[in-house]
């Protein structure tokens, strides 16, 4: 069990191979490529330039220094607009061959879900089916499992309502895998996001069971998507981690918590790499508490 942390927002501060060797430094295992976010591979692409070339050099280097790239993120789907965005797909297949050259095992792809959810339940599962089902040739290509992830969104009235929206909720979340059955296609569950739609921590892990290989680890207050770092808002993590013992989960600790480094002077990068430090502390204190209660 891998314990890691996003690259996306030390890369904007730093660049690529110094965010690599900070995580490294902070003491993790692996880094998970925010490849939404780092829009370096994407401007090469865009300019003529050899992706593939800078994806195996970013590998050499991570191998070099004894880390590894555990998972990615790649763009997401469209959220206003036409699923078949072909521009938009072929930067998705660039990011699942650029997973594939840095090493990661897993590409976190958010679900279709730019629909009016409680209006389209059947459609977004139609759309969803179609478009994770066209990956899977890609995955099968490029040795990389896609994993689905639990999503919320803002109901735009007055109050901006958080509500549900795709994989929300256990049953839905289950049956999407279920439905795809493919061993290329697994859970990925953000913990976050099971608190703002207000779903049972608990009951969501042990639905997915196996299903469930990664994770995005981060803390809210329940009303805002905070992305800060776990203990410092209201998740409770014993109850997070005992829920992941029940099932004896085997995947990766990766964080989404890059808002933990806030406002912090890039000018001062000492400071960015104490707060580094202190997530991987608190990242493997999580993954402790998961190994002891598997005893």
């Amino acid at each position: 069990m891998l314990v890691s942390t996003p690259n996306g927002r030390l890369v904007s501060r730093f660049g690529i191979m110094e965010a690599i060797r900070m995580i490294k430094q902070a003491g993790f295992d692996s880094y998970d490529m925010s490849l939404f976010s780092v829009k370096h591979f994407d401007e090469l692409a865009q300019n003529g330039g050899d992706w593939r070339a800078e994806a195996r050099r970013v590998r050499e280097y991570a191998d070099s220094i004894g880390i590894t790239c555990n998972q990615t993120h790649p763009i997401f789907p469209p959220v206003n607009g036409d699923e078949k965005d072909p521009e938009r797909y072929e930067t998705l297949l660039r990011h699942l061959e650029i997973s594939s050259i840095l090493g990661a095992k897993i590409a976190v792809v958010h679900p279709i879900q730019y629909l009016y959810y409680q209006k389209n339940v059947e459609k977004l599962k139609e759309m969803n089916m179609e478009f994770y089902r066209g990956l899977i040739p890609y995955c099968e290509k490029f040795n990389i499992k896609i994993a689905v992830e639990n999503m919320w969104r803002r109901y735009y009235d007055k109050h901006l309502t958080i509500v549900d929206s795709v994989c929300s909720r256990a049953e839905e979340f289950c049956d999407y895998i279920d439905t795809i059955n493919s061993p290329w296609v697994v859970a990925c569950l953000d913990i976050g996001h099971v608190s703002l739609v207000g779903e049972d921590m608990t009951r969501i892990i042990h639905a997915l069971g196996p299903r469930l290989q990664a994770l995005h680890v981060h803390d809210t207050d329940t009303v805002s998507d905070l992305h800060t770092l776990p203990f410092h808002s209201k998740i409770d993590f014993e109850e997070v981690t005992q829920a992941l013992a029940d099932i004896g989960y085997e995947g990766d600790i990766t964080l989404e918590s890059d808002s933990f480094y806030g406002n912090l002077p890039s000018r001062y990068q000492d400071v960015y790499q104490a707060a580094a430090s202190y997530m991987c502390t608190v990242t493997k204190t999580l993954r402790c508490m998961v190994e002891e209660k598997k005893k």
